[in-house]
């Protein structure tokens, strides 16, 4: 299977359009890493600098990294954090200079595959006593994603999009993560959150995952397919989204987190 983010354009101005809610999960990750100290970070996957900035103000004098497969997103990035390094790089090859203390990879690791192998990896480059933190999204059974492959492969797209269930790998239960890392863990943490945003409309909804989890499906197709592909996609999402009391949609969004220290 290609590495989705590889093969996807990414425009950092749509996916800055819900900042705070996509930077709170990583804010939700970063406070349960437990590290008094860090001198090397690294940040894969870091978009447009947001989780960069994080890991900044909490390691004050850090060396911060951050790495990204988006020339647009390292740009928007540098701009934002000028006095950090940033690099293009894939994350299922990427190879640490120096072993950091913490590697962070917020919202990235969904696309790439084979975790049995990449987890591990990345876990065995810390420095002792590091702490790996992982925020993924778990959302592929949510209407919002179920939606975009049902639209997929009933439209005259199908044939250019191909086999829609494909587009991103499945993540493993929780179960499988914690035996991934165990052997060479001192501690490791585990849980899934759900968030819950009040969004303005279906139309919104539609912008939210325009900028990450459509790309897929829609950046291979001409310009005529892909708004045609929108409004069939809007139209459902307006139905699986009603308005709530407020008249605003409520996007449910489910996240597996894993926070793991090597042993020291």
């Amino acid at each position: 299977m290609p590495k989705a983010p590889a093969a996807m354009t990414w425009n950092p101005a749509l996916y800055r359009r819900f900042e705070d809610e996509r930077t709170r999960p990583a804010q939700d990750l970063l406070a349960r890493v437990e590290l008094d100290r860090a001198a090397h970070v690294v940040d894969l996957g870091c978009g447009p600098g947001n989780s960069t900035e994080l890991l900044v103000e909490r390691f004050t004098g850090a060396h911060v990294v951050g790495t990204d497969t988006s020339e647009a997103m390292l740009e928007s990035a540098r701009q934002r954090l000028p006095a950090c390094r940033f690099e293009l790089g894939d994350v299922s090859s990427w190879r640490a200079e120096v072993a950091p203390d913490l590697i962070f990879a917020n919202a990235v690791l969904q696309w790439v595959p084979e975790h049995d192998q990449l987890f591990p990896r990345l876990f065995s480059q810390l420095a002792a006593g590091g702490v790996l933190a992982v925020q993924m999204p778990d959302n592929l059974e949510q209407p919002t994603h179920r939606l975009m492959r049902e639209v997929a492969s009933v439209g005259p797209w199908a044939s250019v999009i191909g086999d829609a269930t494909r587009v991103r790998p499945r993540i493993p239960p929780a179960d499988t993560y914690y035996d991934l890392l165990a052997a060479q863990a001192a501690a490791i943490e585990i849980w899934r959150t759900t968030y819950h945003h009040p969004l303005a409309s279906a139309s919104a909804i539609v912008d939210w995952v325009r900028a990450t989890g459509l790309r897929p499906f829609i950046d291979p197709l001409s310009e005529a397919q892909r708004a045609a592909f929108l409004a069939e996609y809007e139209k459902r999402i307006g139905e699986a989204y009603p308005a709530r009391a407020d008249g605003k949609c409520l996007l449910a969004f489910p996240r597996l987190f894993i926070v793991a220290r090597r042993k020291s």
